[in-house]
């Protein structure tokens, strides 16, 4: 509960921080202003309680919390869906919510797994809790030139990965996408260890994770776009659309779309066609067409090839 009001705390001051009085649509309090946003009082006021009750909560200090009061600052500090979700989830999380996640490694989704093994012609990802890979083709791994085995953690690979910033067009928005992303797991999830763990580590390991992370923004896994700079097939352009069963909300399927006809929809079956990136195949057996947690085949040796087909050159269409 220490842990969950000292979250709760943190992102209350950031929402405050960030909101100013004529955004909130009241006059400033006379007199000299220490803080970027707004004044503890003046929030007070717009959510109709004392200035103490409100002190104790940015202090971590306060023990219950009504639903009707989590309302009225949701309202005050203006918060959109998901972060008054993610108060919500602070403030009072579920029973459900915070049992520890289990450490054992998610099997993927059956009905998911079928789908990406029928998707060969665009690259897809299942990824689970923690941003744990759990499934992907080998298209999505010669687009990143990356194998990204499951058990990988997508998430660190993304954003601490060196070819990874270079590659990725505005990789700085889709790092801080993947953490706004990350924030509301750990509402949903306060006692999973291993989770907290990979937070501490990935903050530790990057300043500028680090101070992104400090910026309590918060967002669910969305859709987006995605422009590539493979380093031998060139620019590609991806629309990034999750999927999600309704039987396990925990399991994103994400599928990298492409506008019929582009340069990037011709470029990709040049690439499935080399089956693995020249630049990451050794003499290892070949990963399946499919590869996933829990299914047990063990693929084929791979032959190594003399020649690869060659990619069009030009704008990215």
């Amino acid at each position: 509960m220490v842990s969950d009001r000292l979250q709760l705390a943190a992102f209350l001051r950031s929402r405050r921080d960030n909101l100013t009085p004529q955004q909130a649509g009241i006059v400033p309090l006379a007199g000299e202003r220490r803080v970027p946003g707004l004044r503890r009082e003046e929030l007070a006021g717009l959510a109709g309680v004392s200035t103490d009750y409100y002190s104790r909560l940015e202090q971590g200090r306060q023990a219950n919390i009504s639903l009707e009061v989590l309302d009225a600052l949701a309202r005050a500090l203006r918060l959109d869906d998901v972060e008054r979700a993610h108060l919500h989830d602070l403030a009072a999380p579920r029973m459900q919510h915070r049992r520890a996640a289990s450490i054992r490694p998610q099997p993927p989704d059956p009905g998911l797994l079928r789908v990406i093994g029928m998707l060969d012609h665009v690259p897809a990802l299942l990824i689970g809790r923690r941003g744990i890979v759990l499934a992907r083709n080998a298209l999505f791994a010669a687009v990143y030139r990356h194998p990204l085995r499951p058990g990988t953690s997508w998430t660190r690979f993304l954003l601490l990965d060196r070819d990874v910033r270079a590659r990725i067009d505005d990789w700085s928005g889709a790092a801080r996408d993947a953490l706004a992303g990350l924030r509301r797991e750990v509402a949903r999830y306060p006692l999973d260890r291993s989770l907290q763990r990979e937070i501490d580590q990935l903050r530790q390991a990057d300043p500028d994770v680090r101070r992104w992370w400090d910026e309590h923004r918060v967002a669910e896994y969305s859709s987006n776009h995605r422009r590539i700079r493979h380093p031998i097939a060139g620019d590609m352009e991806f629309d990034v659309e999750l999927v999600v069963s309704p039987q396990n909300a925990e399991q994103h399927l994400v599928i990298y779309t492409v506008e019929p006809h582009s340069r990037t929809a011709r470029t990709l079956p040049l690439l499935a066609a080399w089956g693995r990136d020249p630049a990451t195949a050794t003499a290892q057996a070949a990963p399946d067409r499919t590869s996933a947690i829990g299914q047990g085949r063990r693929p084929g040796p791979v032959r190594a090839r003399r020649s690869y087909p060659s990619i069009p050159r030009g704008s990215s269409g």
